[in-house]
């Protein structure tokens, strides 16, 4: 037997099967949200994993395509590697639920959640989320939940809680926020350019849901939670802080951590960690935890001289932003390009455009989203932090940066009317150390706006920190945090947007949530930031989007047909629209209602192909002016083909004014020659001429 739980869940019901499958797994839930079922899974190994100095948690987001009722593509017809959107969904379960578990513990946990049937009405990762939470919280693993999590849209002007998957497609905001009983400890949002104060209102109107979804959790693990095993503490032994302390006292060791230089910093604590060694030569088990006591330790003396002293470790004021640079058109013969750098955090992103045949086709199991125009796309070498590592390609936080940086980016787009082309940002981090996610934000905007885009307006990214004390109203909130304020404090608050409002937020924490009081505040701050960004240093370096796109990208011209005509431009087996392409060298995309985009470099080409496609597309008209290559000779007269697969003929008696015995006297194959359409003939043939041309037209 296995116990079902319900509650309403913004007009949907949910329902959760406790016991009734994955009986062997720590902790199990099914879930339900309309037809939405989503099992979720929490395991945990016997032992700790061995010589780490981190929580290992996994977290999987798997999507299997019969949830939706397809076969999978691809040659072996099974699911293969996770989609970006399951890495970035896999990403926002991780992010709360990470604090939670207890920072000595190094037993390997591995959270998986298998989507099995998606109603379009009922996101799947609702459910995803939630079922993590409460899998962990019945289970015997530590955990110091539950955490719940709650989508929010706005829809012209009104909050929607969960939003459908087609709500989602029309919303201004696209907002997801986790919180424990009382705090929020996750935010993550895709905005409109929505107004700081309306983002407040929608953060605080998920969290109150999120409270509901607690309460009805609470009442699950009562009744099926598991007592919570023991495990072995991987926490650095009291004493050898102590002795370490004896021999680096705190003053030596804010002198080691205090400067704006990462190099001179790493080096410094490098000599402490070499006396420490030596001093410790005898004493294997100390050696052995050496480098978490010294991170340990790095940790206490920044948060202390921060919270207490108010000193930074590159010696900036609490809201003063790092030296800042911008300038564009860095790298040649590419379509953009713009550098941003913010102290040690150097970001140049490269544009480049394309028809809109090249948008990213997504096989998902979202069924309103088929397609994506723009692509951002984050690298993250090993260099840009001066270590050695081999390329595997894009992790999980190279894919969730760049996904970050394409929402803030996308709401200022021009539509696909204004500007039809297929857009690439590739943001290549030639220097870390804090927050590139936000300036590959700024860089690409300039890119963009070098580019030709028409963007609507640029777009800023700034990232705030926190070091908090023993109580909620003892912190600290630190404009532009640098590499080492993010390690050593307790949040990451990202947040991009123009000068009218927010395009999206992040927001990541190591603590158990953050007070109403933080979040305003950081938002407040990063509002600041970003305005003295945008109009002192991006707008400087370009005030606004080139008028035209660059000398060595594609240009497109747009026409519209009547769609009756499409098969006669395409031709039989694509015969016609093959023959255009090979003499213009342009590229041709047709849609099912005419709309018809000519792809190309060269201006004559593309108005070649153009004037062709318009000959075909249309019919031709009493008086009208052609001109026509000679490509038959009969005869009765001259065939001649104006466009591909678009032929008329000028009889023997239409070719001159005077008696014409052979046609060869007047035109030889391969002549180019100007005629008239005399329109419809008694048999109702369309017939040309040569001969009654107008004078002004030849």
């Amino acid at each position: 037997m296995y116990k079902s739980y319900s509650m309403e869940l913004a007009g949907r019901t949910l329902t959760v099967d406790i016991g009734r499958v994955a009986k062997q797994a720590n902790g199990a839930a099914l879930m339900h949200y309309g037809d939405t079922t989503v099992l979720a899974t929490a395991t945990a190994s016997k032992e700790p994993r061995e010589g780490i100095d981190f929580f290992p948690l996994s977290v999987e987001y798997e999507e299997k395509m019969y949830a939706v009722g397809k076969i999978p593509g691809g040659f072996n017809k099974r699911e293969g590697k996770a989609s970006e959107h399951a890495i970035l969904t896999s990403r926002v379960i991780d992010r709360p639920m990470r604090p939670l578990f207890p920072k000595d513990y190094r037993n390997d946990v591995t959270l998986v959640d298998m989507v099995m049937s998606v109603d379009p009405e009922c996101n799947p990762e609702i459910p995803a989320m939630l079922g993590s939470s409460l899998a962990t919280c019945i289970s015997d693993i530590p955990f110091d939940g539950p955490c719940a999590t709650t989508q929010i849209g706005l829809i012209n002007g009104e909050y929607v809680v969960n939003p459908t998957l087609a709500q989602k497609d029309i919303s201004d905001l696209q907002l997801t926020v986790a919180s424990t009983r009382d705090k929020v400890i996750m935010i993550e949002a895709g905005a409109n350019e929505v107004p700081e104060d309306q983002m407040i209102e929608a953060i605080y109107k998920a969290h109150e849901v999120n409270q509901e979804i607690i309460r009805f959790f609470d009442q699950i693990i009562a009744e099926c939670g598991k007592e919570k095993h023991s495990y072995e503490s991987c926490a650095v032994p009291q004493e050898l802080f102590d002795a370490i302390k004896e021999i680096v006292p705190p003053e030596e060791m804010e002198v080691a951590v205090f400067s704006d230089d990462k190099q001179t910093r790493e080096n410094n604590i490098a000599e402490i960690t070499d006396k420490l060694k030596e001093a410790f030569a005898e004493k294997e088990e100390w050696l052995a935890v050496l480098g978490e006591a010294v991170y340990q330790y790095q940790k206490k003396t920044v948060r202390k001289m921060i919270l207490k002293d108010h000193k930074r470790p590159d010696g900036r004021a609490i809201t003063q932003i790092r030296p800042l640079a911008a300038e564009v058109d860095i790298i040649p013969r590419v379509h953009g390009s713009a550098m941003f750098t913010r102290g040690q955090t150097q970001i140049c992103t490269i544009t480049t455009l394309a028809p809109l045949a090249e948008a990213q086709r997504i096989d998902g199991l979202d069924e309103f989203e088929t397609s994506k125009r723009y692509m951002h796309h984050y690298n993250f070498p090993s260099y840009s932090v001066g270590e050695t590592k081999p390329s595997r390609g894009p992790g999980r936080r190279e894919i969730g940066h760049g996904a970050l940086a394409e929402r803030a980016l996308v709401p200022v787009l021009p539509s696909v009317e204004e500007f039809p082309y297929a857009i690439r940002t590739v943001s290549e981090t030639f220097e870390s150390n804090g927050s590139t996610s936000q300036a590959s934000i700024c860089a690409s905007t300039m890119s963009l706006e070098a580019a030709g885009v028409p963007i609507k307006k640029p777009v800023a990214g700034i990232s705030c920190g926190l070091v908090t004390g023993d109580t909620d109203d003892d912190y600290i909130v630190l404009t532009d945090i640098q590499g080492l304020e993010d390690f050593f404090g307790d949040m990451d608050f990202k947040v991009a947007g123009t000068h009218d409002g927010i395009t999206a937020i992040q927001m990541d924490i190591k603590i158990h949530g953050l007070t109403r009081q933080i979040v305003e505040e950081a938002i407040a701050r990063t509002k600041q930031a970003r305005e003295y960004i945008l109009t002192e240093v991006m707008e400087k370096a370009i005030a606004e989007p080139r008028k035209t796109v660059g000398e060595f990208a594609p240009k497109i011209i747009q026409m519209m047909i009547d769609p009756q005509k499409i098969g006669e431009v395409v031709g039989q087996r694509g015969k016609t629209i093959n023959a255009i392409i090979d003499e213009t060298g342009v590229k041709i995309d047709i849609t099912d209602d005419g709309a018809v985009s000519i792809c190309g470099t060269e201006q004559a080409m593309m108005d070649q192909a153009k004037k062709y496609i318009e000959i075909i597309a249309s019919d031709f008209t009493e008086g009208q002016i052609l001109t026509g290559k000679v490509v038959s000779i009969k005869d009765f007269g001259a065939f001649l083909e104006f466009a591909p697969g678009k032929e008329g003929l000028v009889h023997i008696s239409k070719l001159a004014k005077q008696r014409v015995e052979k046609v060869e006297d007047v035109v030889s194959l391969g002549d180019v020659v100007k005629v008239v359409c005399m329109g419809k003939d008694k048999m109702g043939r369309v017939s040309f001429s040569i001969k009654d041309v107008p004078a002004d037209a030849k």
